[in-house]
Order: structure tokens, then C-alpha cells, then sequence
């Protein structure tokens, strides 16, 4: 076994998870089991593949920043439902 019930038991008191005995049982039996598929993963010769994170080539589908005036301050509240001056005007709240 990869993993033994005394190191489940600490896990799970890490994680503040009370197993019953049967669940004790089934959770070392289910840790042991990927514990051991990882090693066989690891039995790969992984040394000509390159690494990815998707499947598919992904590129940036962003764009250039690029400088650009910005509103003035009344075409920014011309749409608002009522202004007083240069700004919006709210109903009050406390």
C-alpha cells in the first residue's frame, strides 16, 4: 500500500473530517488506488512532449492598447435619467 490508515487519519484531521471506521477503510483503499495511478503515469518517458494547457493552440484574442481622448464630462451624463450640473442625480437613500 502507497498510503497507510494512521496518514488518512492525519489527512482527514487536517481537513477536520470525521471517518467512521468503514469510511477510514474505503478512503485509505481509494487513496492507495490513485496513489498507485500516479506512479504509473510516472512511468512515462514524458521527455519529448511538450508541455501544453489546452488542447488546441490558443492565442491572445487581445488588442492593442491604444491612447484615445476620453469622454468629456457631459457627453458621460447626457443619457442619465436626470442630472443636476455634471452629474447624475439619485434619489435618496437614508
Amino acid at each position: 500500500m502507497k498510503i497507510s490508515k494512521k496518514e488518512v487519519e492525519h489527512v482527514a484531521n487536517l481537513a477536520r473530517l470525521n471517518l467512521s471506521a468503514d469510511e477510514l477503510e474505503t478512503m485509505t483503499g481509494q487513496l492507495d488506488n490513485i496513489l498507485s495511478y500516479v506512479d504509473k503515469i510516472e512511468e512515462l518517458d514524458t521527455s519529448n512532449i511538450t508541455p501544453t494547457t489546452h488542447v488546441f493552440s490558443v492565442t491572445n484574442a487581445f488588442r492593442d492598447d491604444v491612447v484615445k481622448e476620453s469622454l468629456t464630462q457631459e457627453e458621460a451624463v447626457k443619457n442619465g435619467p436626470e442630472q443636476n450640473g455634471s452629474f447624475f442625480q439619485v434619489p435618496k437613500v437614508i
